[in-house]
């Protein structure tokens, strides 16, 4: 029986800093390509229910193409997932002020966040599994964040094609973490996701105001075009006339998913046209933001040829709730000495075969 391997090439240098990719095989079908710049999901092979195979994440062609102005192609996220409103926060007494560079807002973790990094990497394959470990020491005030930050992110693809993610961070001061992985998914390989199905196992969601702040708690979404709560078909959904989707021009929202605990539990099933290809997320977290690519608009390359326009990808980002630092009614994304911070986001392929 095939097994799991692990491999390593060259993929250029940022700087005077060597930029590797790492192959993770299943040895049944699936392939994950990560880049130790930005820990990025370059490619995620995966076959259709025929067979054929093809990377269900949208990529660049090269590593200039990522160190230059993209939006977070399949990069690590952090020290803060998603928005800060104003760049600001106020933790133990101190004010502290991020880059605000999002229409007057911090976002994921500032210009130079964990998505800019060379992190450092360790493969090894086992006989169920193919796991690559990346480690980055982010110092005190990395950004404007208060303490100096030790992060593990392991990519872990196993026998059955499902590639895990677990989150792993401690601090020496007090600080706010949120990680998350920002992929853009396409599993029909048909230019857009406008027919792809989408499934979220949640009732709430955050309505956002013209910059993408939380105008306030979390609302049903019952009656709304953000009941997903039953497979729905993205481009009819973002047709709907409404003004959140008009100030996001799609979606752009969290939804807010069942209280978090220590087992992972589904958030969110994306199904290809035709069903050819199935994803589900399971997380350990309690939020998930949806972005249908609304800001894409064709002028970056693909690799192979192509261009990334808009509504041709969706992001499934697992996450803490947008601007949680400000907000006490939301879960604490506070991390202190004495503890570990820790998430899990599973992407699940039901489709694919089952393996003895």
């Amino acid at each position: 029986m095939p097994r799991p391997t692990v491999n390593r090439k060259p993929f250029g240098a940022h700087g005077n800093t060597a930029v590797d990719v790492w192959t993770l095989d299943s040895g049944t079908g699936v392939r994950a390509e990560i880049l130790t710049y930005g820990g990025i999901l370059h490619r995620l092979t995966v076959p259709d229910t025929g067979g054929a195979p093809a990377s269900v994440v949208r990529s660049l062609a090269a590593l200039d193409d990522y160190t230059g102005k993209n939006p977070f192609f399949g990069a690590l996220i952090g020290r803060f997932a998603n928005r800060i409103a104003h760049g600001r926060f106020t933790l133990d007494g101190a004010a502290h002020q991020v880059p605000a560079t999002d229409r007057g807002h911090a976002l994921h973790g500032g210009p130079e966040g964990f998505h800019t990094r060379v992190w450092q990497a360790s493969g090894e394959a086992t006989g169920t599994a193919a796991v690559l470990r990346l480690t980055l020491h982010s110092p005190d005030g990395d950004m404007g964040f208060p303490g100096a930050l030790d992060v593990t992110v392991t990519y872990t693809l196993d026998t059955a094609g499902t590639l895990a993610l677990d989150y792993t961070a401690t601090t020496d001061r007090a600080t706010v973490v949120n990680l998350t992985n920002h992929s853009y998914f396409d599993l029909g390989a048909r230019g857009d996701i406008l027919g792809h199905t989408l499934q979220v196992d949640a009732d709430r969601y955050l309505p956002v105001d013209e910059d993408g702040i939380p105008e306030g708690p979390a609302a049903t979404v019952d009656g709304t075009p953000f009941d997903l709560t039953v497979p729905r078909t993205v481009g009819e959904r973002i047709a709907i006339p409404d003004e959140q989707l008009r100030r996001a021009g799609g979606f752009d929202h969290c939804w807010v998913l069942a209280e978090p605990g220590a087992d992972v539990r589904r958030a969110a099933r994306l199904t290809a046209p035709d069903a050819e290809r199935i994803m589900e997320v399971w997380t350990t977290e309690p939020g998930i933001q949806v972005y249908t690519a609304n800001q894409l608009d064709g002028t970056l390359a693909a690799p192979g040829g192509g261009r990334h326009d808009r509504h041709s990808a969706v992001c499934l980002e697992t996450q803490h709730l947008p601007d949680s630092p400000n907000r006490p009614d939301h879960p604490g994304t506070v991390l202190r000495p004495d503890e570990v911070f820790r998430s899990r986001t599973e992407f699940r392929f039901p489709h694919l075969p089952a393996t003895a």
